[in-house]
């Protein structure tokens, strides 16, 4: 029977983004402040939209899933990625790594999906007003929706079953601070170029297609804004889109960058950096980017803060 510090053959190793020097500790804090800042700052947007009817819209629908998606993301990596700074060496079963790939894959493809979503939600708010209601109704929101979460659960289930199946009979010391399918795929001992070609051909499917489709959604929205006679309108819109265009570029600019590269162009410093984007960063700024910029949602706020005192004064 195994010690506690005993580490089966089959587990992996994860070496972490940080090591225990007095300089990274004050890393880890700021990790820790990203952390609960993410946990807070979305489950408050999610309060505050569910609680405010005038918040019951798509674009709000939307962004509430959005919200509940980096809350589940910080959850699958800051916990064990702490953990591994506080007690280095702590190893990860092939379960637990697969589970985390799966949960991460998941949770990443289904925000690329969900920001494409809703940049066609802002293009026919902007675009095509008074179809609106039709086009982005009620069942059409869930089926878009249900879309999103299908082609994620699918293509993490492909691409999480083909990562396991492959031999790793080398070292099991993952360079990086959680399992990622590029950081795996070094360990092992086989070809992987044709699972580096699925990865290529998802990144496409999922990254440039998706992106080329925002890119495009908002400069019909630039066009159409600028025709606009009304100032008020404008700044409005501008306000809005450039929230989502903030959230886009920072997202799927390091997706693109860290699964549309060919392997040999891969270092763990870059790979790990890169990754801090879109696992530390994005989740505690979203919240933020689309609060502080969105006047109906801080008057939502106010308004929930405002019935609180009320409560605590009773």
């Amino acid at each position: 029977m195994k010690s506690g510090n005993e580490t089966s053959s089959a587990d992996f190793i994860l070496l972490g983004l940080l090591s225990r020097t007095n300089v990274h500790k004050f890393s880890m804090a700021t990790i820790l402040l990203a952390f609960i800042t993410a946990l807070c700052g979305n489950a408050l947007l999610i309060l505050v939209i569910q609680v405010d009817s005038s918040l019951h819209t798509p674009m709000y629908f939307f962004l509430r899933q959005l919200a509940f998606m980096d809350i589940c993301q910080t959850l699958i990596i800051v916990p064990k990625m702490l953990a591994d700074f506080l007690t280095p060496g702590n190893p990860i079963s092939p379960a637990g790594c697969g589970a985390q790939v799966f949960l991460m894959l998941t949770m990443g493809v289904s925000e690329c999906l969900l920001l494409a979503v809703m940049s066609y939600d802002r293009y026919i708010a902007i675009c095509n007003p008074l179809h609106y209601p039709i086009l982005m109704s009620r069942n059409i929101c869930f089926l878009l929706s249900a879309g999103v979460w299908m082609g994620a659960l699918v293509n993490a289930l492909i691409e999480t079953v083909f990562t396991l199946s492959l031999p790793y009979c080398g070292s099991k010391k993952i360079d990086h601070f959680f399992c990622e399918v590029p950081a795996l795929l070094k360990l092992s001992c086989s070809d992987t170029s044709q699972h580096e070609t699925l990865v290529f051909v998802s990144g496409i499917v999922l990254l440039l297609i998706p992106s080329s489709i925002i890119l495009a959604s908002y400069a019909c929205i630039l066009s159409r804004v600028l025709r606009m006679k009304s100032t008020k309108g404008q700044q409005k819109a501008l306000a809005t889109c450039s929230s989502h265009l903030t959230v886009v570029v920072m997202f799927y600019g390091a997706g693109i960058f860290m699964y549309m590269r060919p392997s040999s162009y891969h270092s763990p410093e870059q790979d790990k950096i890169v990754s801090l984007f879109y696992t530390i960063v994005s989740p505690p700024l979203n919240p933020l980017i689309y609060s502080l910029r969105n006047r109906d949602v801080l008057r939502a706020l106010r308004k929930l803060i405002g019935i609180f005192r009320v409560f605590l004064q009773n």
